[in-house]
This record gives C-alpha cells, structure tokens and sequence, in this order.
C-alpha cells in the first residue's frame, strides 16, 4: 500500500496542477506577453520613427540609379501610367524584361513613350529571378532599384530613396507602400479592396518598427527596392539568387526574400523611408483571387523565415528583436487559436475571485484585444479615410480566417502558382525545379576494406603496382643520367 501511493503519489500533484487556477493564471500571462509585448513596443518605435533626412549635398542622384522592372503582362499598354511615373522621377536608365514572346509588343510601348533610356530585354521563359539575372549584369550605376510593373511613384521618391545611401553600410532600402483605392464598384470590391489596404497599412507599421529596434525586416519588398549595384551584381549573390535551394528543389520564387536574407547574411544594413514623398501606390486583387495573393505571401513566408531561423541563423545574433518579433511570431500567431485561449486562461486563471473583479478583468481583456490591438495597426488608414471604420469588424473577422490561410499555406509549401492573374504562371513547374541528381563520376567513391592496412603498410590497392607521375619522371630521370654521351 504504501509503496503504490509512493509510486503514484508524484503524478497527482502535475495533473491537479494543469487544471489548477494558477496553471491557468500563469499561461495567460505567458500568453499576454509573448503576443502583447512586441506589439506595445512596436507602437511606440513606429510613433517614434524618422526616416533619414535628403543631405544638402547628396552623394547620389537620379544620374546613378537603374531602374529594373521584370513584367509578363498581358497588356501592355496598362503599364503605361506605371512607367510614365517612374520616367518622371529621371532615372539614369529603365530596363524593362519581358519574355521572347512578348518583347515585341513591349518594344511598341516603348517607342510610344518618346524617352531613349529605356532598354528592353527578354529571357526564354517568365520567371523573374532569370529575368532580373538578366539585367543585372548590364547595369552601369551605383544604385539600381528594382520595381513591379503595377507601382506608381511620386516624382520625389528618388531623393528620399537614395537618402540612406549616405551610409556606407545601408545596402538596401524600402519604401512605404499604400493601395490604390476603387471609388466604384461592389460591396465585395469595396471590401477586399479594403483588406489589401489594411494589409500594406499593418506592413507599414511592422516594418517602420522593427527597423527603429534593431534594423530587421521579415522581407524587403519588392514592389519597390534601392540596393546598391556592387551587391547585386556581384558573381557570388547572381549565382545565390539563381540556385537557392529549398529542400529537394531550386527555388524560383520568393525573390525580394533571398535578397533581405542575402544583405543580413553579409552585413549590410536596411532602411526604410516612410514618408508620402516616397510612399508608392500599388494594385492587389479585389475579388477572391486576394485570397490567393494571401496564400503566396504565406508560403513565402513560411519558407524564407525556416530557412532564416534553421539552415542560415544570421538573425538570431544579428537582429533579436526582429527574430522574436517577426520570424518567430509567423509560427505562433494564429489569431483564432491564441485569442480564445487568452479569453478562457484569464476566466479560469480568475476562478475563485470574486465574481465582479473576474469580470472586470474579463472585460478589460476583451475591449484592450479588440479595441487596441485589431485597430492601432490601421490608425493611419482611418486617418486618410476616415469612412473606413465600417470595415473594421470585417477586418477582425478577416484575421481569423487569415490563420486557418497560413495553415494551408504551411501544407502546400511546394505551390508556388500566382492564381492571382493569367499571365503569371505560363511557367510556374520552373519556380520550383528538382534538383539535378550529382554525377557518379564527380562522387567521393566508398573505402574498401584494405584500404585502412594499405595506407598503413604502403601496399598497393589489388597488389598491383601503382606508378604515379612524379614515380615515372623520377625513373625517368635516372635512366637518362646513366647514359654517356660520347662526342
């Protein structure tokens, strides 16, 4: 008897303890920290950010800096304001890189737009990883920026682009970004013309803060991006960025994240420019096709941060903040599982309270949760527009079935299709490509039994003799020292 209740007794108290309040009280506030400090911090480093300031003599000018825009678009001529926008900003040279197939039509555009930097190149497939290699080699100045063919610039991004360039450690720097917003059209247009903004209204706010913190991004994005041309074109990134591998597979997707990886592998530092002199407008789909755009994006960033905080591990040492904050949170931040669970651990974390301070504490959760942290992200869109507060409970609802689309995404993270338009996957088997099997002939072949006492005892594989060719030059020379020349 006494040695069963010695034997069991160990277990009683662990399992009393799991649903004890004080297991429950301390979960919520494991919970409350891991999801509710870096957002704190994160506000008050996004209210405190400064972009860096266009210098009275600036090293750089719109004279060093190429444009590159990789583009597979059906039609053309809608990229017409696009360009038009980005020439208006004088860039030294536009080089634009299309496929075989449709170079012809995009050389039309040009001649139409009256301007001789612009240089149209093309690659046999569209994959823009080959399409920017492409490029790269044939740009001339310091600076090369590289764009989508749906962005529209301000006429004063170049001097606040190039500003943190003054830096000589600065590789690369961002912008901020907002959509652009369909006046006309459907409540479902409306609505998921709407998501796209908050989408790119919560990048902003993420990105601006981590970087005050300690200079981390989750991804450089590459819907706008300055990085200085030694980087790109250098022999060591153009062949990275040609065959990054991504378990069995060469990766030809998830670009703009293999050059953020590639600039915190190798030092370099990163800004972010977050003023409307330099805020570009882009497009997102406003229809079900956005969800697809969500669930490229999720693969992309399943990917990139597995490989930043497993195979590479610069962040860890390098950017902490960023490595808790951003890579860590992507395997943790599932709004529809963690929500509830804080909900319920602070009710049943409270039991024994008196019933007015668990409320009082239940409702205080509840209003900070859904009052503060779904809306302080957004404050900058509401400020614009201030009639978008009616989205507000779609974009609450949107979150949590934005979790159950990371899900997915973390199940199909061999997909690499666009779904999202009809010209973006033509080639979509190549963006991710087994790897070539290594040749037999190139393999370090298997030791043999007798190798070990061969390389002991100086015997020859097989009991043969092996000459080699410093044996055979030295035999050599002693045949012909012993013969006597006779004049």
């Amino acid at each position: 008897m006494g040695i069963t209740t010695l034997l069991s007794g160990p277990s009683h108290p662990s399992l009393d303890f799991l649903s004890s309040p004080s297991f429950w009280w301390c979960t919520f506030w494991i919970l409350w920290l891991h999801r509710y400090l870096r957002l704190i911090v994160h506000c008050f480093s996004h209210w405190f950010y400064k972009s860096k300031p266009i210098p009275s003599k600036p090293t750089f000018t719109s004279d060093d800096v190429t444009v590159i825009i990789p583009t597979i678009h059906n039609a053309f001529e809608e990229l017409r304001s696009s360009l038009e926008s980005i020439l208006a900003c004088r860039p030294y040279e536009l080089i634009l890189v299309t496929t075989v197939d449709k170079h012809v039509a995009l050389e039309k555009l040009v001649e139409t737009l009256s301007t001789p930097n612009i240089r149209v190149l093309f690659t046999p497939i569209a994959n823009k990883r080959l399409q920017v290699c492409e490029a790269l080699p044939k740009v001339k100045t310091a600076i090369t920026i590289m764009a989508d063919d749906d962005v529209t610039w301000p006429s004063t991004l170049i001097p606040w682009i190039l500003a943190p360039f003054e830096d000589p450690k600065i590789g690369g720097v961002g912008t901020c970004q907002r959509v652009r917003r369909e006046p006309d059209g459907s409540l479902s247009t409306h609505i998921f013309n709407w998501l796209g903004a908050a989408y790119i209204e919560r990048r902003n706010f993420e990105i601006s803060a981590t970087h005050n913190v300690d200079g981390g991004t989750s991804c450089m994005s590459g819907r706008t991006g300055a990085y200085r041309s030694e980087i790109l074109s250098s022999h060591d990134f153009l062949e990275g960025f040609k065959t990054e591998r991504w378990r069995d597979f060469i990766l030809n997707a998830d670009d703009d994240n293999f050059v953020t990886r590639w600039l915190v592998s190798h030092q370099w530092k990163t800004w972010i420019q977050y003023e409307r002199e330099c805020e570009i407008e882009t497009t997102l789909e406003n229809g079900l096709k956005f969800l697809y755009q969500c669930s490229r994006w999720a693969r992309s960033n399943w990917r990139s941060n597995w490989t930043s905080l497993v195979r590479e591990r610069y962040v860890i040492t390098q950017q902490p903040w960023s490595t808790y904050a951003l890579h860590i949170a992507t395997f943790t931040s599932l709004a529809f599982v963690v929500d509830p669970l804080l909900l319920l651990s602070l009710w049943w974390g409270t039991e024994g309270w008196n019933l007015e301070a668990r409320q009082r504490w239940f409702w205080a959760q509840f209003i900070f949760m859904f009052a503060f942290t779904k809306v302080v992200k957004l404050i900058g869109l509401f400020r614009r527009n201030p009639s978008d507060i009616v989205f507000l409970p779609v974009s609450i609802v949107f979150g949590y079935f934005h979790g159950l689309i990371k899900l997915y995404a973390l199940l199909t993270l061999n997909m690499t299709s666009w779904g999202s338009r009809p010209d973006g996957d033509a080639n979509d088997a190549l963006r991710m490509a087994r790897r070539p099997r290594r040749s037999d002939s190139i393999a370090t072949p298997s030791p043999r039994p007798d190798d070990l006492d061969r390389v002991i005892n100086g015997r020859p594989r097989n009991g043969h003799t092996v000459l080699t060719e410093k044996d055979t030059l030295l035999d050599y020379e002693r045949d012909i020292s012993s013969i006597t020349v006779v004049a």
